[in-house]
């Protein structure tokens, strides 16, 4: 488990199925998660599966709890894992509309950068953002990670075209 002040992150569970299933079956969150289709409690099954050998999967979620309750409000995932060259994607979302802008993305995302350095040995940890979510443009500025680059009208959302943004996060400086 990793642990900050207000919250940990610990491993997902197969209890935590059903809450996975109503957050990324939100339609709220399918632009951020660039989902098209709802997800089933079966495939969700899998994914927690999945999800639990990073080295082969090149997946890890972690659920977002809070110290003070132990309620799961969100998810932070590295995906995309390529331990040949180090490097990772992350991804973050805190599930519990409530519970949003209290400071738990960045507390979480800074537990996963130590965990990404420190114990997967990763060198870089990378991202993209719609240009248009600008709480998650800054959160990850942030913690530091540098804008690195622009994808032009990369996002097609309600007949709209959105920009990309790209960010990196060298570990080992």
């Amino acid at each position: 488990m990793l642990k900050s002040s207000n919250i940990y992150l610990r491993s997902v569970e197969p209890e935590d199925a059903t809450r996975l299933m109503l957050w990324e079956n939100n339609p709220e969150h399918w632009k951020v998660t660039d989902t098209e289709v709802p997800f089933s409690l079966n495939g969700i099954m899998q994914l927690i599966e999945q999800q639990q050998h990073i080295r082969s999967t090149g997946q890890l979620r972690f659920m977002i709890c809070l110290n003070s309750s132990n309620e799961s409000v969100g998810a932070i995932d590295l995906y995309d894992a390529d331990f040949k060259n180090g490097n990772a994607a992350v991804g973050i979302l805190i599930g519990e509309k409530n519970q949003r802008g209290k400071g738990f993305a960045k507390e979480s995302l800074e537990l996963i950068v130590e965990y990404a350095r420190d114990f997967l040995a990763m060198h870089n940890l990378y991202c993209s953002i719609q240009a248009d979510n600008l709480n998650s443009l800054k959160l990850f500025e942030s913690v530091g990670f540098d804008r690195i680059g622009i994808r032009k009208d990369w996002f097609l959302y309600k007949g709209q075209r959105i920009d990309e943004i790209s960010y990196q996060l060298c570990l080992k400086k």
